[in-house]
């Protein structure tokens, strides 16, 4: 269930390299740094609005504009035609797929994210790689780090990280406002209802609901 060849389409990423070697996804996270370091270039193709801050580490393609009051420390790599919006915040060690959206008030840090995705809306992505097309409703936190000691474990296996968000498959879709815990993983496809608190793996091709009681009453003057 977690492993990339059932989560991920590495067609789907320039730098599939990254997981070679690699049978978990969490894997590529402990060699994401130093790869990042590697492949960037300071060279700048795309289209700025504004005056964003982009620093020398960052490396952007062709089509891709970047908007007044984003921020891009880097290092960085940002894929073609994607839309940087307004105060969107890349931190260090990020790459971006092609065709993605990264939006206001969006973090990004040491994360991956596959061709298509889009993460338009006060998102927090600490430490996760997100397939193709995944997709965050507004107000998404891939939470990264425990509250107690010791590093993240899925379903019994020792990440060998103390931080990991999460990896969301190919097409998930995760619903405005959900939080998902430390070493989360969703399967391609899925779904999670707005509001969901997600802790552990989410089976391919489901949907996880939230039911809510509501208790409406008389107003009185």
């Amino acid at each position: 269930m977690f492993v990339v060849a059932e989560l991920l389409d590495l067609k789907q990423f320039a730098f599939p390299k990254l997981f070679d070697g690699c049978e978990y996804g969490w894997e590529a996270l402990q060699q994401l740094p130093q790869f990042v370091k590697r492949r960037v270039k300071p060279v700048r193709h795309g289209q700025t609005i504004g005056t964003p801050y982009i620093a020398e580490e960052v490396m952007i393609g062709k089509g891709t504009v970047i908007e007044h009051g984003a921020m891009i420390k880097g290092p960085a790599i940002i894929g073609t035609n994607c839309q940087i919006r307004a105060n969107a915040y890349i931190r260090e060690n990020v790459i971006v797929g092609d065709d993605c959206v990264v939006g206001n008030a969006t973090e990004l840090k040491n994360a991956v994210l596959f061709n298509g995705v889009q993460a338009p809306h006060f998102s927090y992505v600490g430490d996760s790689i997100l397939g193709h097309k995944a997709h965050l409703g507004a107000g998404v936190i891939l939470s990264n780090l425990k509250s107690t000691k010791g590093n993240i474990v899925v379903e019994g296996l020792d990440t060998g990280l103390r931080k990991f968000g999460a990896i969301i498959g190919d097409g998930a879709d995760i619903g405005c406002n959900c939080v998902l815990n430390p070493g989360s993983v969703i399967g391609r496809h899925s779904i999670l209802y707005p509001n969901v608190l997600w802790r552990g793996v989410c089976p391919a091709d489901t949907i996880v609901k939230l039911r809510q009681e509501h208790q409406i009453v008389e107003k009185r003057t």
